[in-house]
């Protein structure tokens, strides 16, 4: 299998360092409710690891949830809950709502509060390196001390030191803050500010971690020093994928982090991508009422995982009759007697295209086109090709129900 590297800007083997594919995916910020971009990004990773497992590859998958988050605290206060709750509440529903859709759990679901330790290790370690400075209880990575750092954001088109201030800027970096040496520092540990705010002690105090620190830290705790991929959405290149390669990196001193960094494009409604901040929103559950998890699917999956795409109404309606007519076609082979199918040198062709398919990239497109001809072949009583359709959209997480 060949995976499009967002550092290097090329397509590369994958090669895991030893027989496990190890995967970190970040997760959501439960503060609200799923919508299609979040589905996105899980779909198009549960299908890389439904079929690296059918390819008989071992992977050990981690996501994590960002249970403890200023856009928790703000909204936990505005609905008069506890910030720990409202996490709780919507971290089940988006849950719920994988499931829904046939998204396989991942091996460890991590949730940040339960690794502070961790955190507070590694945030010792850069300091006694030489990488973060401590001031007035919060801490902070010096980017100035790492030479290597934006390599990610510089490959994903964030060129230059004014771009990435600029980006940071407006993503939540304070470059005001008179505890900085320099404005683009970011922090990994927070003091407490309000008597209300959730903190948890540390050698600086009351405090709670960074967001970059966090899933550094859950990587490294549950797959390593180095990964083989790292997934998540195109909007986190910079500055949170590029502050996670500098904590790592130079906190355990082994190169790289991650072997291949894998992007997933932003998922659009109207002229904006969709956005909890923004409210511009598909929500899967309302989704689900009027379409199949498989017609959901076949949407999602009829987009490359690198390409930005827009949803629209009509594409949704389309992807629905796709899933339709496959479903029939298993559905009509179901009612024949698939166990005297003999495997036809079609239904052999098919397979391989399906496995080159996802081979070159996951091109999820492509392999959605050879279910196209089984189920027109199936629909017409051919049993063998029936049965590589199921087999087919099974790695494709359909279950191709009527």
């Amino acid at each position: 299998m060949e995976l499009f590297n967002t550092l290097s800007q090329r397509t590369e083997p994958l090669q895991p360092l030893n027989d496990e594919v190890t995967l970190y995916v970040c997760g959501v910020t439960p503060y609200d409710t799923t919508h299609l971009g979040h589905a996105a990004i899980n779909v198009y990773y549960d299908t890389l690891i439904r079929f690296l497992r059918a390819e008989g590859r071992s992977v050990n998958y981690v996501q994590n949830v960002t249970d403890i988050d200023d856009d928790i605290l703000r909204k936990a206060r505005e609905q008069g809950m506890t910030w720990d709750e409202l996490g709780r509440r919507e971290t089940e529903r988006y849950l719920d709502d994988l499931r829904a859709l046939n998204v396989l759990p991942p091996t460890n679901y991590v949730r940040a509060t339960d690794e502070i330790p961790e955190m507070i290790a590694i945030i010792e370690k850069l300091i006694e390196r030489g990488f973060a400075y401590e001031r007035e209880g919060w801490v902070y990575f010096s980017v100035a001390s790492d030479p290597t750092f934006g390599a990610l954001a510089e490959a994903g088109g964030y060129e230059g030191y004014a771009t990435w201030l600029a980006t940071a800027n407006e993503r939540g970096n304070t470059p005001n803050d008179p505890r900085k040496r320099d404005p683009l520092d970011f922090v990994l540990w927070q003091a407490r500010q309000e008597a209300d705010e959730p903190s948890w002690p540390s050698p600086w105090g009351q405090g709670r971690p960074g967001w970059h620190i966090e899933c550094s830290a859950m990587a490294m705790h549950h797959l390593g020093p180095q990964v083989t991929i790292h997934g998540g959405g195109a909007d986190l290149i910079f500055p949170h994928h590029t502050c996670e390669i500098a904590q790592s990196e130079n906190a355990t001193g082994q190169r790289p982090f991650v072997q291949i960094w894998m992007h997933c494009g932003m998922v659009y409604l109207g002229e904006e991508k969709m956005s909890k901040s923004l409210g511009n929103l598909v929500l899967v559950r309302n989704l689900l009422k009027t379409c199949s998890a498989d017609a959901v699917r076949v949407l999602l999956l009829s987009h490359h995982y690198r390409d930005a795409w827009q949803y629209i109404d009509a594409d949704m309606r389309r992807s629905a009759e796709r899933a339709t007519r496959y479903a029939a076609a298993a559905t009509h082979a179901a009612a024949s007697d698939t166990s005297k199918a003999e495997p036809s040198d079609i239904a052999q062709q098919a397979h391989q295209r399906f496995y080159d398919a996802l081979n070159n990239d996951l091109d999820t497109p492509a392999a959605l086109h050879v279910l196209d001809d089984l189920a027109a072949a199936a629909i017409h009583g051919d049993t063998a090709q029936a049965t590589a359709l199921r087999e087919l959209g099974d790695i494709l997480g359909l279950r191709l129900q009527a």
